[in-house]
């Protein structure tokens, strides 16, 4: 049942004041999660959906600027989703390239992008490698754009960046093999540099992780919820964070 507005205005006063801030994530990442099923339920157009995801990029960006999340990461656009249908891809391509142009207007946020910029149109990735080196006026938030990305061929780049790297400087790569810790390959992951993600939002009710940040995710905390993207409020954000909150982290003790 749907609560009136200044009950949900209310309950998220109180959620807010209860959010032990010394408890925030530092870094989140967020699988958005339901566009095609939400534009469904409206009969509406999947690029409707897909723009309806797209405004709550910025609006969800919003609220962690607010309560001082550090870093994001966005699950926008995965290798599998490279399958679907080329006019769903060409509207989804020019709703994402419109998505960075909102990012760049914001002095406020620094973007990284994270995936096989080889797989996109040569102006989606002339876009995100321009964002990319563009530096923010004062950063408040760093985002990390996952388009056309895959958890697989993550940790894959990385081992061949690794070893590419090895030869260059002329090592032995036996002796590589033999010393190869966990650090070695972290160091080249796209995320390299940045705290492993904290906390992982998916939406629409999935549980499951689908490749996302599957290196960087051994030790976050899951949090699974059913609203669909575009109607994910900032009641649902900050129940997220209450859960958070709440968990006793062991990284793996």
């Amino acid at each position: 049942m749907e609560l009136p507005g200044f009950l949900y205005g209310y309950y998220e006063r109180r959620l807010l004041k209860d959010l032990p801030r010394d408890r925030i994530p530092r870094h989140i990442g967020v699988m958005v999660d339901g566009n095609r099923r939400w534009a469904k339920q409206f009969n509406a157009p999947t690029s409707q959906g897909h723009q309806a995801g797209a405004d709550k990029i910025h609006e969800f960006l919003g609220w962690c600027q607010e309560l001082g999340v550090k870093v994001v990461t966005l699950y926008m656009l995965s290798t599998d989703n490279m399958n679907r249908s080329s006019e769903e891809l060409d509207l989804l391509m020019g709703i994402i390239a419109n998505t960075l142009d909102r990012l760049d207007e914001d002095a406020n946020i620094s973007v990284h992008a994270m995936g096989a910029p080889e797989l996109l149109p040569d102006y989606l990735a002339e876009r995100l490698n321009k964002l990319t080196a563009r530096t923010p006026v004062r950063e408040k938030i760093h985002v990390n754009v996952a388009v056309g990305y895959g958890g697989r061929r993550e940790i894959v780049d990385a081992v061949r960046e690794l070893l590419h790297d090895a030869v260059a400087k002329g090592m032995d790569i036996s002796k590589l093999a033999d010393d190869l810790c966990v650090d070695d390959i972290s160091r080249f992951l796209y995320t390299r540099g940045q705290p492993d993600p904290d906390l992982v939002i998916r939406t629409s009710g999935e549980q499951r992780l689908s490749g996302f940040l599957m290196w960087q995710s051994a030790y976050s905390e899951f949090y699974f919820c059913e609203a669909l993207w575009p109607a994910f409020r900032k009641v649902d954000f900050l129940r997220a964070l209450r859960d958070y909150a709440g968990r006793q982290r062991r990284f793996g003790a």
